[in-house]
């Protein structure tokens, strides 16, 4: 089911005519991904740090590889040629990456939308600490609407294509907790 997922996202990034950036993998649901894309004719960049290139898990077959020379960059470089952000299905990487572009749409950083594909319900359980966040006090309404999620891509692509992301201060104060 997380592979079929996979392939529709990547089939949709072509037929809507969205470049995929990724890490640049040929491993995992992001190599499914970027497959799938370039099956159907798209584009996919691949942004990679020469640590990772070195091990050979770069993907052979995309339209553009970037080697960066760290993680840190790969991340700026990946978001700086993104305007959103969609996670599947992963582990930690998978969830610090999101969690740090969410973090800078929070700060205002960015202006870019992020969204979970939530195949399955694999991400119900960070949608409800979201949730938590919220009613305890640490988190502001209109920053966890920030996180998007669905479990059609269809939908999610269109929410994506249409949401324009608030700004609001971030910072809550002490009586706010």
């Amino acid at each position: 089911m997380y592979e079929q997922a996979a392939q529709t996202v990547g089939r949709l990034l072509c037929e809507r005519n969205i470049e995929l950036v990724y890490g640049g993998g040929n491993v995992g649901l992001m190599g499914v991904v970027a497959d799938a894309c370039l099956e159907g004719g798209g584009r996919v960049t691949g942004v990679m740090p020469q640590a990772l290139f070195e091990k050979e898990i770069a993907h052979s077959g995309l339209t553009e590889l970037r080697i960066v020379g760290s993680m840190h960059e790969r991340k700026s470089v990946m978001a700086d040629l993104s305007s959103a952000f969609i996670a599947l299905p992963g582990g930690y990487g998978t969830w610090e990456e999101f969690c740090e572009v969410l973090t800078w749409s929070q700060l205002g950083i960015q202006r870019k939308a992020c969204a979970l594909l939530n195949v399955n319900g694999y991400y119900d359980p960070l949608l409800a600490l979201a949730d938590k966040a919220v009613s305890e006090g640490f988190l502001r309404h209109v920053h966890r609407d920030l996180l998007l999620f669905d479990d059609d891509p269809v939908r999610l692509l269109d929410r994506l294509s249409s949401y324009a992301v608030p700004f609001v201060d971030k910072w809550l104060g002490r009586r706010s907790r």
